[in-house]
């Protein structure tokens, strides 16, 4: 079960005799619901996530769920064994390929308001951008939330230079898969979407020869290299 998107990426690795089960992206709650449905009926049910299930995707939904519904877990319980299969979270795989951006302290902020309040999500940007974390902006734009970027970029430049470094990190892993360098202030004039994981630097991020580069602080604490 998943994202049908995923889900038709996932299918070269489906085993023979499985069934896959597709639904929108807004399903999360159902999907969850139907794959504890089946597993009390002693299916096996694989649920697909894109980057990391535990990183704002599945894993949460199906044990809010099963929580909700009081389910025992645990292979003593005879019924439900949930397993979480680590996977790569989109801003280590979108930090990988633009160079260094997260070495230092750094945190994830997704735009998307259909879960969380929009004056949480402007709140949780000022006070990041004051104490000086990288931050990785997950779901920055889609067809039907497209002034959230512009408005996150606004908040962010009441405590960053309009020079900061930005990394653009789009399908990663997938076919059409790209990266781009750009600032804090041209940022609302990039290509984004729902498949790119941008990463905004601090106050010390810098580029080098193409690389986002953000010091831990080793020169200045061991002086310069012989």
């Amino acid at each position: 079960m998943g994202y049908k998107l995923y889900l038709e990426e996932a299918r070269p690795f489906v085993r023979e005799g499985a069934s896959l089960e597709g639904t929108p992206m807004t399903a999360e709650m159902a999907r969850a619901e139907k794959a504890l449905d089946l597993a009390g009926q002693n299916v096996s049910v694989a649920m697909v996530s894109g980057g990391d299930p535990g990183v704002y995707a599945m894993a949460g939904a199906v044990f809010e769920v099963a929580a909700a519904r009081g389910l025992p877990l645990g292979p003593e319980s005879g019924q439900y064994e949930i397993s979480v299969i680590t996977g790569t979270p989109a801003v280590t795989a979108a930090a990988a390929l633009l160079g260094a951006p997260l070495t230092h302290d750094f945190c994830a902020i997704s735009l998307s308001d259909r879960l969380t309040e929009w004056p949480t999500i402007e709140k949780r940007l000022d006070l990041a951008s004051q104490a000086g974390f990288v931050m990785a902006i997950y779901n920055p734009k889609s067809r039907g939330r497209d002034w959230q970027l512009g408005r996150a970029v606004e908040i962010l430049l009441k405590n960053l230079s309009p020079q900061t470094p930005v990394g653009l990190a789009s399908r990663l892993g997938r076919a059409g898969q790209s990266t781009t360098l750009t600032t804090l202030e041209d940022l609302p004039k990039a290509n984004v979407d729902m498949q790119t994981t941008v990463i905004v630097g601090n106050r010390t991020t810098f580029v080098y020869q193409g690389r986002m580069i953000t010091p831990r602080g080793y020169l200045g604490k061991y002086g310069p290299p012989s």
